[in-house]
């Protein structure tokens, strides 16, 4: 694989040896489900009175691992060891944080078909996407330690002050704040954890990571590779449990300095507002979905429209914050491309996300899956007509998992909810316009403002990228028309509600997030 970098645009056409280790890593995984697993707190394997059985949404029956059901009083050990553990990780030069980290991420490139077969697994990630993004993991970690190595550590020489008989001199120095808190969704459970654990660790802050109950293994799996590099005992935590208890317990503590959140708007706007009530304000980073459009021009290359809006509608069965949701298609060419997507969609295979042949695997867990259903079921209500899928799938294998068909919906009004509802399944909504203007005025009418597409002639584009309100935007692309972003090319994050930073992560301006700034002034 010299020649190949594995990145979400390049994916699709992957060297052969790729697919045979990931296939043996499937079997050797399969042979050893339902081994129990620690939270991971000072450096010691934590055991809770309680458990959990964590099941795949492939085949339910499937139990993959025993994990902890954590509750507060381990949230407090975790902050507490993290605490303790901040001096020292803090005064320790950056320079050799930089080489822990870079030995955690090349550990995850090592195990990397382990770990993406453990992903397929947990998350019903196809194979591409599940090694991607463990991929991605170690790739947004290199981009902290580049970054960090770049900026010198962040310490930069002011102006001297202009005092007469005196020698001034000005030092700003970026610091970090303390304990660092990562709560993760289960979409790219590795580099949504990763990837912010990698930027607060590189700046000095000690860890407490809390995953989603769905995929608490494959996280647990990341954190063994921070292990695995030396980082000292304390400096990341893993615990594991219910948001409403555990999670509350991490999000109310004093003793969290930041956080850094991925997930829903309603969640991460409740975490932005019990934050807001501390003694004082906290850095918090949300990253918290999107609604987010493709424009289809009537001069636009169908080919490459269809290919594009295709992989971004129906990639992850739809459960990302990325995720094509809606397409605005110019009159002229309304029916063609809407013949052209109901081909394309006809030909994914559906099934067991670690065969070779399958683009789409189940969705996450019973509640999405009964939520496909209501959604359909509104949108049959609504006037909508389904061009492909809005059924679940039965029979067979389909019985044991939660398998959804990839769906088009045509016919439904633009002022229906739908058009602006972040619904994270496999599920988008197609209209017609008579202009750009008119298209542009839908797709910015939303609270989201993630990713975007375009497909058009030059000069349209650059009138694209200068009207559209969102964080990461693409033109003319077939690998994804609103997915794909790849750290040091596309760096990630939102507009309006759908970030809180306005800097995205795997870019220039992302790692001081983690940081605060100490102006040092010496006279002499």
């Amino acid at each position: 694989m010299a020649d190949f970098k594995l990145t979400y645009a390049t994916m699709f056409n992957p060297p052969e040896e790729l697919h045979s280790g990931f296939d043996k890593a499937v079997e050797k995984i399969k042979n050893n489900m339902g081994q129990e697993y620690g939270m991971f707190i000072d450096g010691k394997e934590i055991f809770a009175d309680d458990k959990f059985d964590d099941h795949s949404p492939v085949n339910t029956d499937w139990v993959l691992a025993k994990m902890q059901k954590g509750n507060a009083k381990h949230a407090q050990l975790a902050l507490a060891a993290a605490r303790k553990a901040f001096p020292m990780w803090s005064h320790t030069p950056w320079q050799k944080r930089v080489e822990y980290l870079r030995k955690a991420a090349s550990l995850i490139e090592e195990r990397i078909f382990d770990l993406g077969a453990a992903m397929a697994l947990e998350v019903g990630k196809n194979r591409m996407e599940s090694l991607g993004d463990v991929q991605e993991t170690a790739d947004l970690i290199y981009y902290s330690c580049y970054q960090m190595e770049k900026n010198e550590g962040y310490i930069v020489e002011m102006g001297k002050d202009p005092l007469v008989g005196y020698e001034a001199r000005n030092v700003s120095v970026l610091r970090p704040y303390g304990v660092w808190l990562v709560v993760s969704p289960f979409n790219f459970p590795h580099a949504l954890t990763g990837g912010p654990s990698g930027a607060a660790l590189a700046a000095g802050n000690t860890l407490v990571i809390k995953p989603a109950t769905d995929t608490a293994w494959i996280v647990r799996l990341l954190v063994d590779c921070f292990r695995d590099a030396g980082i000292p005992d304390g400096v990341v935590n893993f615990v594991t449990g219910p948001g409403s208890t555990l999670g509350q317990a991490l999000v109310d503590s004093p003793e969290v300095d930041g956080v850094t959140f991925t997930g829903s708007f309603d969640v991460g706007m409740k975490m932005f507002q019990d934050f807001g009530k501390r003694n004082y304000v906290r850095p918090i980073i949300l990253e918290l979905g999107g609604k987010n459009p493709v424009i289809v021009s009537k001069d636009a290359d169908l080919e490459r429209a269809t290919i594009g809006i295709l992989r971004s509608a129906f990639g992850l069965q739809g459960q990302k914050c990325s995720a094509a949701s809606r397409v605005i298609v110019h009159e002229a060419v309304y029916d063609d491309l809407v013949g052209r997507l109901k081909d394309a969609t006809s030909k994914l295979v559906i099934g067991d996300p670690t065969e070779r042949g399958t683009y789409t695997g189940p969705v996450i867990n019973a509640s999405s899956y009964k939520e496909f259903k209501d959604f359909c079921e509104e949108i049959n209500q609504g006037g909508g007509t389904f061009l492909t899928g809005g059924n679940v799938k039965s029979g067979g294998m389909y019985d044991k998992g939660y398998f959804c068909e990839p769906t088009f919906v045509t016919d439904l009004p633009f002022t229906h909810r739908l058009w602006k509802h972040e619904m994270f399944l496999p599920i988008t909504t197609i209209g017609k316009v008579k202009d750009l203007d008119e298209a542009m005025r839908i797709a910015n009418d939303v609270n989201y403002g993630l990713t975007a597409g375009f497909y058009g002639s030059p000069e349209e584009t650059d009138w694209f990228f200068d009207h559209i309100e969102a964080g990461v935007t693409y033109a003319n692309r077939p690998q994804g028309a609103t997915t794909g972003a790849w750290p040091g090319f596309q760096p990630f994050g939102g507009w309006k509600g759908s970030g809180s930073s306005g800097k995205n992560a795997g870019g220039h301006y992302y790692l001081p997030l983690y940081m605060h700034e100490q102006i040092r002034t010496l006279v002499k």
